[in-house]
């Protein structure tokens, strides 16, 4: 019986059109390439299991045995927003840097429903989460703008004994005073529109108005896709959630560092100065001719505080 391997040898042959008796040569098969290589990352990556289910991406970068820092960032942002911190050498040689992806933004999980977003534990929780997880032995907590009102959720709940430091960048304290906000909030609707264009248009104006140094274009590219990663659903979702822990932050009991730039657009100096005069002890470093990103537009003098401020964490 003709073998199922000399029956597919002739077919071969006769569609390539050879004599009858010819045969191909045999030759060995030519082996499936290899799977590439996985990308060398700049990071340590980790998912955070949150209390209600969530999962939560985190990155780590710098010296893992180092004192840790970990990055909360602002409303409709990322982690991807602290890369002048992350990969500075000299934060990555001193200290163990962790930067969170909040719920509904980057790559964390991004589920449909206010309830999921306007209760104030669920924030507070996702950060204890991250510090317990990963076992962030008295972090330097460095919230910006919304990030504020993160961190101030996290004192809520569970107040100063699992942290060290904490940098209020630009942050939000208090709304209370609607004065102490700057002109960028009138995007902050529209950026929720049903219609993508308005939504794209008004996110681009808002980021505009984040930056008196502005980035340059790849940046801001950048900016802008991870800005477009956070769904509408989110956005409206993180909308009229009050400030309930302004009182809280009058016995804070860690070095805290209020870190504003003065032609901030988005929340107006007199926010850090408000935040910097109620917590005790509280430095305030002023950004003359920076805007709501200090971390971004004066990179090296922000390094340079925020290496200071780690280190006089409580330990």
């Amino acid at each position: 019986m003709t073998s199922r391997r000399n029956t597919l040898t002739a077919g071969l042959a006769a569609a390539a059109g050879l004599p009858g008796g010819v045969t191909l040569a045999q030759t060995p098969a030519t082996p499936a390439p290899a799977a590439p290589a996985a990308p060398t990352l700049p990071y340590r990556p980790h998912s955070i299991r949150t209390p209600d289910g969530l999962t939560l991406a985190a990155y780590e970068y710098g010296n893992p045995n180092g004192p840790a820092i970990l990055f909360i960032h602002g409303y409709a942002q990322s982690a991807l927003c602290w890369d002048r911190q992350t990969r500075d050498p000299g934060l990555a040689r001193d200290f163990r840097m962790v930067a969170l992806d909040l719920r509904g933004h980057g790559m964390s999980d991004k589920p449909v429903g206010n309830e999921h977003y306007r209760t104030n534990k669920l924030w507070a929780d996702d950060v204890k989460a991250t510090i317990d997880q990963l076992q962030l032995a008295r972090p330097t907590l460095v919230g910006w703008s919304y990030g504020g009102r993160v961190m101030g959720d996290y004192l809520m709940e569970y107040g100063t004994g699992a942290i060290g430091a904490m940098d209020w960048v630009s942050a939000t304290s208090s709304t209370a005073d609607t004065s102490r906000f700057g002109r960028a909030a009138r995007h902050l609707g529209a950026m929720g529109s049903p219609d993508p264009g308005a939504a794209i248009a008004s996110t681009i104006a808002f980021l505009r108005d984040c930056f008196e140094v502005q980035p340059s274009a790849n940046d801001f590219e950048v900016m802008l896709s991870f800005n477009m990663m956070v769904p509408r659903h989110v956005r409206l979702g993180l909308g009229g959630r009050p400030i309930t822990f302004e009182e809280r932050l009058r016995s804070v009991d860690v070095p805290v560092l209020v870190t504003h730039g003065v032609l901030d657009k988005v929340s107006d100096i007199s926010m850090g100065r408000h935040t910097a005069a109620i917590i005790p002890g509280a430095r305030l470093s002023e950004y003359n001719f920076i805007g709501h990103a200090p971390f971004w537009e004066d990179a090296p003098r922000f390094n340079r505080e925020l290496a200071e401020l780690a280190r006089s964490a409580r330990r």
